[in-house]
Formats: C-alpha cells, structure tokens, sequence
C-alpha cells in the first residue's frame, strides 16, 4: 500500500483500553503446563482458567473481580494429570466441560448460586462432574462447541484423531483420523465443515458428518504450532504459524481449495517465539492476533478478499493466555466492539475493550449487525441426520441497547462464497504467443520484409543470445558475407519491368550493358563494370529494384536480427544471369522476367522457412526462460533458508 493512500475503513481508529486494577482478577493459580492452549476461556458470564492442580480448573464469575482468597472452590475430575482445555456450552451459560492428560472429556454443571470469592474459607465444596465422554486413546487437547447445534462436541486428542461427539447420548459419531498431531480446528460458520491443522504441516478441510476430506494443502512450513480459524460466514480460513526460520505469519486460505497456497502469500508478523492466537469478530469481519509471551494485540481487517493491518494495542504486560466474550456482552453504549481477557504473567487477569470512537450517543447500526444468540439453530439428532442451516440464530444487538429482556431472533444469512479472480493475468502470456504465430503466417514475402522489428522488439536476453548463436553458424555466415558484398558493390537503384520489355531493349541498344538504372550517373559506372567479365554477374539485369531492396532490408536486418536474412535467393540465380550475357538484349530481358518469378518464388519459401524456424526459436527460448526464472525462484528459497 502507497505511503500516500490510506484505505477507507469505518474501524480504522479503533483502539485497545485495558480495565482498571481493581476491575481486574487478581491471586489466581493457573496452569503450569506448556500445552499450547489459551488457557482461560469466558462466555460472558463466567471465565474458565486451567489451574495449577492434579486435574482441576477454576470457574470466576464475570462480576466477582478483585483478589481472590487463597482457597477457592474447584472443579476437580480429572486423574492422572492437569486439564489441558476447557469449553463452554453457548446455548447453556451454566454448562462447561474439560479435557484432560487423562484422555476424558468432562462434563459439568455449574451451581446456580456459584460464587468464586464470597465462600467460607472454612467449608469449601468442590464442584464434581455429571458425565464424560470416554474414546480417546491419549491426551485430549482441543475442545469446540459446535456453533449452531445442540449438544454437538468437536474434540482432538494424541491419538492423531478429531472426534464429533453426541454430549447428550455420550457418544462419538465422527472420527476424522490424522497422520500427525491436531495442533488446532475449528468449525465452519454454520458447522458443516470443520477446518484442523496439523503437526505435519498441513491444512485439512473436513465434511462434519460424513467425515470426508474435501481438501488438503500444505501450510506453514516452520516446526511450532500452527492455528486455524473460520472468516466468519465466507469460504475463507485464516491461519497463524511460523516459517522455516521460525518468524511468525498470518495466511489467507481458500478453503475450497486449500492445496492454491495461501491467498496473497503469508503475512509476516515479527520473529517473536510465542504462539499467535487469533479471534475473529464476524460482524464487524475484524481479526485480532493476540501472541503468547507479548503484550501486543494486532488487529486486521478482512476486506476484499484480503486481511488489512489496522493497528495494534501496545501493552508491556505479556499475555500467556487470551480470550473473548460473546459478541452480545459488549458495552454497546460505550461502542465498544470486542471484550477480550488476558491472562498475563503476574498471575492476574486483565479485561481489554476493543472501541470505536464515536462522538454520538445513539445506537450505532452500521458497527452493531446482529450477533448470535443463545438459543440453538438445530438439535444434534437433525444435525447428525443431515440438516443443515446458513448459520446460528441472530438477536438483535439494538434490542440489547435498548435494554429489552428478550431481545428479537433472526435467521443468518446464506453462505458467501468468495471467488478469486486470477484468470484474467493467467491468460495474457497465452494470448502474447498466439500473436507470434499469426504474424509469422502471412503469406506475402514483401509484407513479412517490412514489419521484421516488430516481433523482435520483444525478445528477451537468452532469446538474442539464441539469435546470435544461429548467426555464429558457418553456412549463415558464409550467406551474410555474400549479401554484404553485393550490397556494397550495388549501390543504385535498379527498376525491372517484366511488362516493360520494350524500353528495356531501347535502353540496351544504347549501351553494351545489360544493366539499367534510373540515374544518369550510373551509365559510367555500369560501363566499367562490363569489362572485367568476373563482375559481370553484380551488373545482370536479373537485379530488379524489388530484389535489390529486399536484399539492402535484409542486409540492415541480420545486424539486428539474424533469421530474416534471406541470402540464398540471391545468390542462386547467379549461374543463370552469367550465362545469358551472351545473348541479345530481347532474350536477356525474357530471361530476367522469368528468372525474377523463379527467384521470387525460391525467396518465398525461404522467408517462410526462416519465419517458421525464428517462431520454434523463439517458443523455445521463452521455455528457457520460464525454467529460469522457475529456478531463480527457487535458488532463493534455498538461499533464505
């Protein structure tokens, strides 16, 4: 992007604001593990944090902020190891479940009259689980609820697999198997497809319910742990990983067609070591870019099938875990368009508004589209049988500004399918060669002699060279020398007239030449070349103007361009002229009309000839040169690794 131009965008202002101290959560115990997880997670109501224990994690309610007393009650069920993710249900706020090193998927229910802070230090009761989902043969690492369905489970484990779970009949209905370890998935906008990336560095697209794959690419090519994430209601995934030399990206991927590479090529973030963890807001199409280990908080703008930098939140506090709220527990009033949660090192958790500015106090229609409700689009038994919809139920976010208790429902709009348009620079190289050929298959010699530059002007450097290496050869140079020494020998302009034959012989009854020229000045010359009878074949009649032209174009050509040359036309019919000084003036010129014909028709054919040979040339050089530039490329891929 131009320095000069700066794209139009309603969110290009939009900044960071952290909360207050004491409106931030404070003497927490999180997890110690390295699992590459976000470690906190919140459904607006709640905030679930993995805990520093043998398989528990802690459950704080929104509200409750401040320093939290040193015994807290927990959410303990796990054996054999420490929680590694955790999901809530979005259509049950009281509703979370857990994964653990155990290879379990727990399920729990959160007490109506849950209190993180306000309990008796003295009697603390531990929350216990109401079920589990038992398949997994290793750790499980990854859990997602699915974005429409009731009751609907995404899960990954070590065993290399993806499961699609039934939470209410607690079974496994879908198992997409891996070659290598799921470093991350996500569900489509309307749950139909499911997006996973792979220790084995590859992207995958999957079908939820019949568990086929409909596309499979390569992805980030460094060794650290990749992220994928759905753009909303479009065919288009985001990723997050590292290069070879492990500097941090962000790519733009079709999913339909996951094997093109990424849209655009990848997104260079900085060379930073931490894994970078997007979210993506789908009604406002903004991605933010929160990375492990750095206070920093990018934000993107996806627009025209492109990600656009807007700015980032500059913090000092490093962020080991990241996470958002709903869309529908935002501070409408405030214009604040995200709410986000960081867990930073200091064992604190810090609440992060994402706002636009705006002078106005009323309701912000153009920032605030509808945004999923609680309430499920279909159940798991018409999910599983094969329903589909366009996408989760809506509720009105004006309704929600305006403080209504239940806010008005609507249906998501269908799909958009965003389709690249890279046809059109593909098929200009293909119509630039088949101009070539056309011009090379016209079939006047004298019309091919006048425009020989203009094919040549675009010839490339390995294709002169190929040019020069055809002129370095013995027989074509042996053929330019003779057509440089009759050009300078010919230095007049001779006019033939096969129909003319009577002033042809009054001319030649005038001079023992058999040679006519326009210019009186020549008569002495023509004289002098009578004499000596080895010269005698430069002063025949045979040499016409159109001839003589031809040879003195072709005599300027080859220095530019060697195959136009057509010299052995003219040096062919020497035998003939030199046997026909002998004879009378009237058979001379009979001669020279037939000959020119002949001589005119043997050049035909060897311009054609040369043309032909010229366009293999020059298709095969422009071969060459696309194998070239293929292996430059390639040459410096090597070199930058």
């Amino acid at each position: 992007m131009s320095g000069k131009f700066v794209r139009a965008s309603k969110f290009r202002h939009v900044y960071g604001q952290p909360f207050k101290k004491e409106l931030c959560y404070e003497n927490l115990k999180p997890t110690l593990s390295a699992f590459d997880s976000n470690i906190i997670q919140c459904n607006g109501v709640y905030i679930a944090l993995n805990a520093n224990g043998i398989g528990s994690f802690t459950v704080i309610p929104v509200d409750e902020v401040g320093k939290a007393p040193d015994k807290v009650p927990m959410f303990r069920g796990h054996t054999g190891g420490s929680v590694l993710d955790t999901a809530f249900d979005p259509f049950d706020q009281q509703r979370v479940l857990s994964s653990g090193e155990d290879g379990k998927i727990l399920i729990w229910d959160i007490p109506q009259d849950y209190s993180y802070v306000n309990v008796d230090p003295e009697n603390i009761v531990d929350v216990q689980p109401q079920g589990a989902l038992v398949g997994h043969a290793r750790k499980v690492g990854h859990l997602q609820f699915h974005p429409c369905a009731k009751d609907v489970l995404a899960s990954s484990s070590f065993d290399y697999s993806v499961k699609i779970w039934d939470v209410a009949q607690k079974q496994c209905k879908v198992t997409l198997q891996h070659k290598d370890l799921i470093t991350s998935f996500c569900f489509s906008y309307n749950g139909s497809k499911i997006a996973t990336a792979s220790r084995d560095k590859k992207i995958r697209v999957w079908d939820t319910r019949s568990g086929e794959l409909l596309s499979e690419g390569p992805g980030h090519l460094g060794a650290k742990a990749c992220r994928v994430l759905w753009l909303g209601n479009t065919n288009r995934l985001v990723t997050t990983g590292f290069d070879r030399f492990s500097e941090r990206q962000v790519g733009l991927w079709d999913s339909d067609d996951v094997a093109r590479g990424p849209i655009g090529g990848f997104i260079s973030i900085d060379s930073s070591s931490g894994t970078l963890m997007p979210f993506f807001d789908p009604s406002t199409n903004l991605l933010f870019v929160a990375g492990k280990g750095d206070g920093n908080v990018r934000y993107f703008e996806f627009a025209d099938d492109d990600l656009h930098l807007l700015s980032e939140y500059p913090s000092t506090e490093a962020q080991r875990g990241f996470a958002v709220a709903p869309k529908r527990y935002v501070n409408v009033k405030e214009n604040e368009l995200v709410r986000a949660y960081k867990l930073l090192n200091d064992n604190s958790i810090e609440p992060l508004s994402f706002i636009v500015p705006r002078r106005s106090e009323m309701f912000q229609e153009d920032i605030y589209p509808d945004a999923p409700a609680d309430k499920p689009a279909i159940t798991a038994e018409e999910f599983f049988a094969g329903k589909t919809v366009d996408g989760p139920i809506l509720c009105s976010m004006r309704d929600i500004y305006e403080g209504v208790t239940s806010p008005a429902l609507s249906e998501s709009k269908p799909p958009q399918e965003i389709k690249k348009e890279e046809p059109k620079p593909a098929s200009q190289p293909t119509e630039t060669k088949q101009e070539t050929p056309k011009k090379a298959s016209s079939p006047s010699p004298i019309a091919k002699v006048e425009p020989k530059d203009e094919p040549r002007a675009v010839f490339t450097h390995s294709q002169e060279q190929g040019v020069e290496k055809m002129l370095n050869e013995k027989g074509v140079n042996k053929l330019l020398d003779k057509v440089n020494t009759l050009s300078d020998d010919d230095t007049q302009d001779v006019e033939v007239d096969a129909d003319n034959d009577d002033e042809w012989a009054d001319k030649k009854s005038a001079s023992t030449t058999p040679l006519t020229t326009t210019s009186s000045a020549s008569a002495p010359n023509a004289n002098a070349m009578v004499e000596p009878e080895k010269e005698e074949p430069k002063v025949e009649p045979k040499k016409e103007e159109p001839k003589v032209e031809l040879k003195k174009e072709e005599a300027k050509v080859p220095k530019k361009e060697e195959p136009e040359v057509v010299p052995k036309a003219e040096v062919e019919p020497k035998p003939e002229s030199t046997s026909a000084t002998s004879t009378s003036t009237t058979a001379k010129v009979g001669a020279a009309a037939t000959g020119l014909k002949a001589n005119l028709d043997r050049l035909h054919q060897l311009v054609n000839t040369l043309e032909a040979n010229v366009e293999k040339l020059t298709l095969a050089n422009q071969a060459k040169d696309e194998k070239l530039q293929a292996l430059e490329a390639k040459i410096d891929l090597l070199l930058k690794k």
